[in-house]
């Protein structure tokens, strides 16, 4: 056994008997069915705390002949599996966590020197008769084991992409490390199998990569690999039973990433830590902080911060992620930026409408950090506002209700102000707060129409409903709410009910809002 080449099953083992742990083992079934099937070279990728390592930890356990994992994986999902005992630590692994090098070496020419003398080192204990040509040349070494003693070799390669993250200007070193990976692996009758994981898909020069023999699963394209992107409905579901979870507080704080019609998954690390910590709350600033997320969505792109705007509101936005290079630095129009903030796990993505969207209260709340310490003020200043605006609704203060919306208004100016869909974005940023004690939903059928917002209370706030108008007055839309009987749909909450009528005067250019209070009829 040894630390690259054939490791142990110690990694795997830990992450196995923790606490919390949801059995991914089936993941191995589909790798197999892949190499054989479809592409032998795999490379995955997904935002940080999604279980890249974990997975790749897992196929070093399974795969290695420098452990013995029958006490292990006997008890997971994968020995129910046609040929689960076929393959267990039968392979040549080799194991490589190129953020490791990296981190020793701060040069790539160091660190290619550094991982191929740890690796010979342990290659030379173990295919000892071997006549090695040349020691300073990892590829010559693994062809010279191949061609004396036929070995063939699975390489799991985690944190591929390092280099393009930690290096993001350097064309010259990123160019030659994708050197150093096709020289390694492409068309070499040793490779059995190469899975790399890492946050970005591979780099593309023009339209073209230089590792194009890779099948390629992401956050825009995963179909392959769907269930094992994220946790899945189901094993959220599970989890919050055991550990006496609310599920819908769950879905809201971390669901949401689209990965096919079917399936949605949750962010891993962060159902986990609240589960630990029994507490529901923002887990990504423990790997990632907002000024993070704050540098992207300060670029100047025309759009950007109108697609932001609409996103935080609730909106899906269209985007063209073809053009994306798969780093982050070449960015040449907004949907460059999005796509990013996709494959950082800021945004999901629906590959049916070619949309993306903010997914959940986690990431939320991670824009809005971000928002408040940017560049953009005036967005920054209703935000914070928004608190105020909803405690002046609850206490039916509409001059105040007014002059928050006014300020909103003039804050998301960016957006193109011309009717009542924009009053809306307006109104979504404005009442950001409320969504700690209201499910907000807009456009939501009433039997006679429409209302625009309907806020149903969590905790025990009123519910409130809230028509728009565009260049009319509030009058008329307190007139709508009541005659097309829009409070039905909250009917148990009529002792405690909010009618909010608010119309923007395209001529005075400013708003008016008129706030009741329904009552049951007894």
């Amino acid at each position: 056994m040894g630390i690259y080449l054939n490791p142990t099953n110690q990694n795997f083992y830990e992450a196995v008997n923790k606490e919390i742990y949801v059995d991914k083992s089936l993941l191995i079934h589909k790798i197999e069915y892949l190499r054989n099937k479809v592409n032998k070279y795999i490379c995955v990728s997904r935002p940080r705390r999604f279980g890249k390592s974990t997975d790749a930890n897992m196929l070093v356990a399974y795969y290695s002949m420098g452990c013995d994992s029958h006490d292990i994986f006997d008890s997971l999902k994968i020995s129910q599996a046609d040929g689960y005992l076929e393959h267990l630590n039968k392979h040549h692994v080799i194991h490589i966590n190129m953020q490791d090098f990296l981190s020793k070496t701060h040069n790539i020419e160091k660190m290619i020197l550094l991982l191929t003398k740890l690796i010979f080192r342990e290659i030379k204990k173990t295919f000892c008769e071997v006549d090695y040509i040349d020691s300073s040349d990892i590829v010559q070494i693994i062809e010279d084991v191949y061609v004396e003693t036929e070995s063939r070799f699975i390489f799991i390669i985690d944190e591929w992409d390092c280099i393009f993250r930690e290096y993001k200007q350097n064309k010259e070193t990123q160019k030659q490390y994708l050197d150093f990976l096709r020289n390694l692996l492409k068309d070499k009758p040793y490779v059995e199998l190469a899975y790399m994981t890492g946050i970005l898909p591979i780099k593309k020069y023009g339209t073209h990569s230089a590792l194009n023999m890779f099948e390629e699963i992401s956050m825009i394209d995963s179909g392959l690999l769907a269930e094992f992107m994220g946790f899945t409905k189901d094993e959220v579901k599970e989890l919050c039973i055991q550990y006496h979870v609310n599920y819908e507080t769950m879905k809201e704080w971390y669901d949401g990433y689209y990965i096919t019609d079917s399936i949605l998954t949750f962010s891993p690390r962060s159902v986990v830590s609240s589960i630990v910590r029994k507490k529901f709350g923002n887990y990504w600033t423990s790997t990632e902080t907002y000024e993070a997320l704050q540098i992207y969505i300060d670029m100047n792109f025309d759009g950007l911060k109108d697609d932001v705007v609409k996103m935080l509101a609730g909106e899906h936005v269209y985007l063209n992620t073809n053009k994306f290079q798969n780093d982050m630095t070449t960015f040449k129009s907004k949907d460059d930026v999005l796509t990013l903030l996709i494959h950082l796990g800021y945004l999901g993505y629906n590959s049916s409408t070619q949309t993306c969207y903010i997914p959940n209260k986690e990431v939320t709340s991670s824009f809005i950090d971000s928002i408040e310490g940017s560049s953009w003020n005036a967005t920054t200043k209703a935000l914070l506002n928004s608190q105020a605006l909803l405690e002046a609704t609850w206490q039916k203060d509409e001059e105040l209700v007014a002059k928050y919306i006014e300020e909103a208004h003039l804050d998301t100016s960016i957006l193109t102000y011309n009717n009542e869909n924009a009053l809306s974005y307006t109104i979504s940023i404005a009442y950001m707060n409320a969504r700690n004690h209201y499910t907000v939903i807009r456009e939501m059928p009433t039997g006679k129409g429409y209302a625009d917002m309907i806020f149903i209370p969590k905790t025990d706030k009123p519910a409130m409903i809230i028509e728009l108008k565009w260049n009319q007055d509030a009058r008329t839309a307190i007139t709508q709410i009541k005659e097309k009987n829009y409070p039905q749909v909250l009917e148990k909450y009529r002792d405690n009910l909010l009618i909010v009528g608010i119309c923007y005067d395209k001529k005075t250019k400013k708003h008016t809002c008129i706030i009741e209070e329904m009552k049951k009829v007894h």
